[in-house]
């Protein structure tokens, strides 16, 4: 008896620090560094499944009993969370029974349709793309936010937004409006009432402007085009809201049937600015537009060097010339490289 006592002893030891190896030793694996999501309403079996599947943990029977002590198996909360490789059981628990999630955050950039941010939102958040689009075209839901399913972009300010992954679809925008309000302080709104333009109209101009340089000295001036242009009511005839009319932003030339193609957004058929925004414009371009110089002039076109920068003109005139000279330019390009191509 004497010698089985020790024996006791011994084996009650080595279980013990099993155990506590178990729960607070560093067993959790994700050498790949996956993140567990657990979606709204899941179980705690749900849960489990998605650890075991992925090989965070080894052991289920201590994952069940540290969840019960903690009460996590009634208390399953939803999220994305990064698990630590090499953590411990006691901390894995610890953290999904918080609630503690990953920020995610949410990155935009140009944007050009409603789709586009849907895709985005369906890509980093819980929330699907057929949900997220639905309450972009939604006029009920979007009339807290002052805006519509066509003015919806121009809630929309590029920069980087910080969410959690669970934030439902009315949330992340209800930030996007926050920053968007805040964005609009009295500074711009005053260059705006100056220019005759309410926001969503400097962001609508804006938007064209984005799409039609990434020349940053060239903005101002193409944007006073337009600005002249809608003063004395002439069509602003913008190549890029053809584009976006046709949804076909691979049109790499505008010919004249196309611009023919009947839709709200074609400003070679409809006066006055679209209905919306054919993209989420940068900072730079909105301000470009608010602080665009006083000029006379009514046309532009891209110069015949492919510089990225344009001819602007004050006549029709004055404006083919330039015009006949990047088409010029254009023609030998195109036929230079289908020779080179053919030999």
């Amino acid at each position: 008896m004497r010698r089985v006592i020790p024996f006791v002893i011994f084996a009650i030891v080595i279980v013990l620090f099993f155990g506590l190896w178990q729960v607070f030793g560093p067993t959790v694996k994700n050498p790949e560094e996956k993140f567990l999501y657990i979606p709204t309403s899941s179980t705690f079996k749900s849960v489990t499944d998605s650890l075991q599947k992925n090989e965070h943990i080894s052991s289920l029977f201590w994952f069940n009993q540290i969840s019960k002590y903690a009460e996590y198996q009634q208390n399953i909360k939803p999220g994305k969370y990064k698990i630590e490789d090499g953590s411990s059981l006691y901390t894995l628990v610890k953290k999904l029974r918080s609630g503690a999630q990953e920020p995610v955050n949410l990155v935009i950039t140009k944007l050009r349709t409603k789709e586009d941010l849907a895709k985005r939102i369906d890509r980093f958040f819980e929330v699907d793309s057929l949900t997220a689009i639905n309450f972009l075209n939604n006029k009920d839901s979007l009339i807290e936010f002052e805006v519509d399913s066509n003015t919806v972009l121009t809630a929309v300010i590029p920069n980087t937004y910080t969410y959690n992954w669970t934030t439902s679809i009315k949330d992340i925008f209800q930030l996007l409006y926050k920053e968007e309000v805040k964005f609009w302080n009295d500074d711009r709104l005053t260059k705006a009432r100056r220019l005759g333009l309410t926001p969503k109209e400097v962001y609508t101009l804006a938007s064209i402007v984005e799409e039609e340089t990434n020349k940053t000295d060239d903005k101002g001036k193409i944007a006073s085009v337009y600005l002249n242009r809608l003063k004395k009511n002439m069509r602003l005839g913008a190549d890029p809201t053809v584009k976006f009319a046709m949804r076909d932003f691979g049109l790499k030339r505008i010919y004249h049937k196309h611009l023919k193609y009947d839709a709200p957004h074609n400003t070679y058929l409809y006066s006055g600015l679209p209905p919306g925004p054919i993209c989420t414009p940068s900072i730079k371009t909105i301000d470009a537009v608010l602080d665009a110089p006083s000029t006379d002039y009514l046309f532009f076109v891209a110069r015949a060097d492919f510089s990225g920068y344009s001819d602007f003109a004050t006549n029709y005139q004055q404006h083919l010339l330039y015009a006949k000279a990047y088409q010029t330019a254009l023609d030998s390009l195109i036929r230079a490289k289908q020779q080179k191509d053919s030999l």
